[in-house]
């Protein structure tokens, strides 16, 4: 008897079972949370931009405004060349100064920030704190304050944009310094090095580039911004310019506003010359000055290796003159030099450091307790939210040029060398327009308003957020992208799978940054008609009503807080 068994099946996994076995995403409520949180800001700022009614056909129509003003200012006039150059040379000193007296107190603040060298998470909330508190303070407030201790002239300037800066820097320190490979930190550890071995040994080396970048870029804003600092009586061409415009001589406001622009432009080319003698370039040896040494030094006989020459006994006595070497301690002798001619150039009068303790008191008394004065509560939280509103429709259109422009001016994305360079140039220009100067022209044109004010921060936005963008987009890894060029992929294709989302978390960094930056400016530009809170801040600093000005500056802090608030958890979220 034959027993018919089945017939035998292979057990294969259908498409289903596979699919269903394969791991899924984990979408954490946080992460959705954070997501709905970004829609919502996006939503925002559309709805901002549509309240505002920027109507270029308007704005043309208005020309005739413009027309008429350029017929009263008649010739452009200068100062004398002697003034121009004294001028010139104090609004560096100071501009220079200040920056490096952030830089320096930007270190330790920077050091305890940062959540892997922090000794503990109240020191971290504390030091983020003050730096939050030193970015809220408009530096024209903080300018305010100094005159009346120190009185006119370059000490008041150094230090409102000092410990304004304080506030940026200390942010990009200790986001660099979490960024750091952990393993020469925890390798000096092990081996029983101390906390400030580790520091200098194991994080100072791979943190140093970015910090020079940093101290550079924000002396390029402090000078822009050491123009509104006239308005409150520090010394410089910015005072110059707001004397000439208050007494209606337009010419020679406007000639000191061309001189403006011109050394913006001039700190803009030397810093991204000096970044790249000092740091180099993502190329071994392609800075100037590499090329410059390999013209000028002839080259080594390729029959000795290295590893002979370096255990010599006089290569271990007498280190080569490599051209890193050169570039490094050139850059170093300039720096010195720079800082000492600034210090020199300022007059600054140390004998007030001795007796403005006397004046602390009484000028404390005018600052506080807060108060909106004559002011009603409903009106100055109308006037903030208009602030906001300015700063987010500025920080929409900023975006989706920057993206365009910034992406152009990456090495890795633009098209070839000429297009690269044709848009740095363009952030270049555009970044040498103080934004206060540009609201000026703006507000001639089309009137005071909201308009004029987010324009004027739109255009002066691009200059940074692109230049960010740009550096974020180049210094991705091309690992991605070269795997996607491999397999015949194009360029867009390349860019929007490759490029794009290994630097998006830095770009989302670098958009908080710009709102951030947009709150305080558009402050600012309110001083000069721009629309917000800055116009009762310069009513409230003009008529003595101090008290005022501090309640104003609390409304900037928490909402600066908020905007910095939301920075991190987005950070952390997309990490």
């Amino acid at each position: 008897m034959t027993t018919t068994l089945p017939p035998r099946t292979t057990a294969r996994p259908t498409e289903a079972s596979v699919a269903e076995r394969a791991p899924r995403p984990r979408r954490s409520p946080e992460r959705i949370a954070a997501v709905l949180t970004l829609g919502a800001l996006v939503v925002l700022a559309i709805a901002a931009l549509i309240e505002i009614d920027i109507s270029v056909p308007r704005m043309i129509e208005s020309w005739s405004n413009a027309e008429r003003f350029f017929v009263r200012v008649g010739a452009i006039t200068f100062p004398e060349p002697a003034e121009l150059v004294a001028l010139t040379a104090q609004t560096l000193g100071l501009v220079l100064t200040g920056t490096l007296l952030a830089a320096v107190l930007s270190v330790p603040l920077a050091y305890l920030a940062a959540s892997n060298t922090s000794p503990g998470n109240a020191w971290r909330g504390l030091a983020r704190f003050l730096g939050v508190l030193a970015r809220a303070v408009p530096d024209v407030v903080l300018a305010m304050v100094f005159v009346l201790m120190f009185s006119l002239g370059s000490l008041p300037g150094i230090l409102a944009i000092g410990i304004h800066s304080v506030g940026m820097i200390s942010k990009m320190f200790a986001d660099a310094i979490e960024q750091v490979d952990e393993g020469p930190r925890l390798a000096i550890r092990a081996a029983g090095g101390t906390k400030f071995q580790e520091f200098t040994a194991g994080v100072l080396p791979q943190v140093l580039p970015s910090w020079v970048a940093t101290v550079l870029h924000r002396n390029d804003i402090n000078l822009r911004g050491s123009v509104i600092l006239g308005y409150v009586g520090v010394a410089g061409l910015g005072l110059e310019m707001s004397y000439a415009f208050k007494s209606l001589d337009y010419g020679r406001g406007l000639g000191i506003a061309i001189v403006i622009f011109a050394l913006c432009v001039a700190m803009e080319i030397i810093s991204g010359s000096v970044r790249a003698a000092m740091l180099g370039s993502a190329h071994t040896g392609s800075s100037p000055i590499d090329r410059l040494l390999r013209r000028i030094r002839p080259t080594r006989s390729p029959r000795q290796p290295a590893a002979i020459r370096a255990s010599t006994p006089e290569s271990a006595l007498r280190r080569p003159w490599t051209p890193a070497r050169v570039r490094n301690t050139a850059a170093g002798v300039i720096a010195a030099v720079a800082v000492v001619a600034a210090v020199l150039v300022s007059d600054i009068r140390w004998a007030d450091f001795a007796t403005f303790w006397a004046r602390v008191p009484a000028v404390a008394v005018q600052f506080w307790p807060p108060s909106f004065g004559s002011y009603d509560a409903a009106t100055m939280v109308e006037a903030m939210r208009e602030t906001v509103v300015i700063a987010l429709a500025a920080a929409l259109l900023t975006v989706v040029a920057s993206v365009v422009v910034g992406s152009l001016a990456a090495r890795n994305v633009a098209p070839n060398g000429t297009a690269r360079g044709a848009f740095r140039l363009l952030l270049v220009t555009v970044r040498g327009i103080p934004e206060l100067i540009l609201a000026i022209v703006l507000i001639v044109i089309s009137g005071l308003g909201t308009q004029a004010g987010t324009i004027a921060l739109a255009v002066g936005g691009i200059g940074l957020l692109g230049k960010l963008i740009a550096d974020s987009l180049e210094e991705v890894n091309s690992g991605p992208e070269r795997a996607l060029t491999a397999t015949g992929a194009s360029r867009l294709q390349v860019y929007a799978g490759a490029t794009v989302p290994q630097a998006s978390r830095a770009m989302l960094g670098h958009t908080f940054y710009l709102l951030d930056t947009n709150i305080r400016a558009a402050t600012l530009l309110g001083i000069v008609g721009g629309g917000g809170i800055g116009y009762y801040l310069l009513n409230s600093s003009q008529g003595s009503n101090y008290a005022t000005v501090t309640a104003i500056v609390l409304m900037i802090l928490v909402t600066v807080l908020i905007v910095e608030g939301l920075a991190m958890w987005m950070r952390r979220v997309f990490r």
